[in-house]
């Protein structure tokens, strides 16, 4: 297994997933490559999914994986050749989500021997096209980081408030409004822009306004 880390651009508030794809099949020399791609939002899910698909496919010669699990600032990737020569299986299907640039992604490629050897290169080649057309056919998905802020103020503030989100609506991926005693808000934001939010709300209302993050 082989594992390392990356960092994400600054200001990048959103990065790929996929959600759990269909299963696909590559026939090379008599061997057959089942491939899927899935999400997998910690590293204990992975390997959940290996263990479904070494019960699945039970007698199976190899079960090779490679996951990137995490958001872009902060992630772990691994790969498993799972007793193929090293290198030729994990490695080119991590090199295939790392050249896709997703995270949150798990990919296992169950191979059945057909009998003829492939090679190194042979086999580096066949799983790289399996990983690569199974995550062709997943469906994606895109993760924004968000940051929540809930906030609280008077009446007279209100309309402060309400006309300063009306010009950061961009920043803004859900707003809900609740209006009781006092109004309040729960904000989700977009990660990058919840600071300058927070301090344009302060000080527009001349700080009469609650601020508390989730």
């Amino acid at each position: 297994m082989a594992s390392s880390n990356s960092s994400r651009e600054a200001g990048s508030d959103e990065y790929l997933s996929v959600d759990s794809g269909g299963e696909i099949e590559l026939k090379v020399k008599g061997s057959r490559f089942l491939a899927q791609a899935l999400r997998a939002d910690d590293e204990d899910g992975a390997r959940d999914l290996l263990a479904a698909a070494k019960r699945r496919y039970h007698d199976a010669t190899h079960h090779c994986t490679a996951w990137r699990i995490g958001a872009p600032a902060e992630f772990v990737e691994r790969s498993d050749d799972d007793g193929e020569p090293s290198g030729t299986a994990g490695r080119p299907i991590l090199a295939t989500l790392q050249r896709e640039k997703l995270f949150d992604t798990f990919v296992v490629v169950t191979r059945y021997f057909g009998g003829t050897r492939l090679g190194s290169g042979g086999l580096l080649r066949a799983y790289s096209e399996a990983a690569a057309q199974c995550l062709s056919a997943a469906p994606k998905r895109r993760i924004y980081l968000c940051t929540v802020l809930r906030v609280s103020c008077s009446y007279d503030a209100s309309g402060t408030v309400e006309n300063l989100l009306g010009k950061r609506a961009s920043a803004l991926r859900e707003v809900e409004r609740i209006f009781g005693e006092r109004p309040s808000y729960r904000l989700t934001v977009l990660a990058s822009h919840a600071d300058r939010l927070e301090a344009e709300l302060v000080e527009l209302t001349a700080a009469r306004i609650e601020i508390a993050r989730e």
